[in-house]
């Protein structure tokens, strides 16, 4: 089971991929397994030296009570400390961002959210993008 960010392609440029592990609560698991997660606006920062997800939005569990949690809460990512101090030197020095790609369950059944150091793309790049796919598609249709 995983979970993409679509528009993260067609918004930025991916430079470099990190796996992180990701702090949850047992109604969170839940609610990923079922597949109700949302990317929309969502990013990383970094508070203290550690790595943060913000706005990632986890639909409350259906049969979680009193102690569900909260759907847009701040969620650690965890990172060994040298992927962390190459990923904060990329945001201080060449003006990245740090987004999320795609949350899914490795063998052991841990969540795991791949994380990518992104820079944003330009209007005229967005269309390039569009123009690339239409023609995949195309060509795709072509050879069917």
């Amino acid at each position: 089971m995983e979970i993409k960010n679509r528009s993260a392609y067609f918004e930025y440029y991916i430079d470099d991929k990190f796996t992180a592990g990701i702090m949850l609560t047992g109604t969170e698991v839940k609610s990923l397994r079922s597949g109700k997660a949302s990317f929309n606006d969502s990013y990383c920062l970094f508070n203290n030296g550690e790595l943060w997800l913000k706005s990632f939005h986890i639909a409350e569990y259906v049969f979680g009570t009193v102690n569900n949690h909260d759907p847009l809460r701040e969620r650690k990512l965890l990172l060994s400390k040298r992927e962390l101090k190459r990923l904060e030197n990329n945001l201080k020095d060449k003006g990245y961002t740090i987004i999320p790609l795609r949350l899914f369950f490795n063998e052991k059944n841990l969540a795991k959210l791949e994380i990518g150091l992104a820079k944003g793309k330009k209007l005229h790049d967005k269309r390039e993008s569009i123009k690339q796919r239409d023609t995949e598609r195309e060509i795709k249709r072509y050879l069917k």
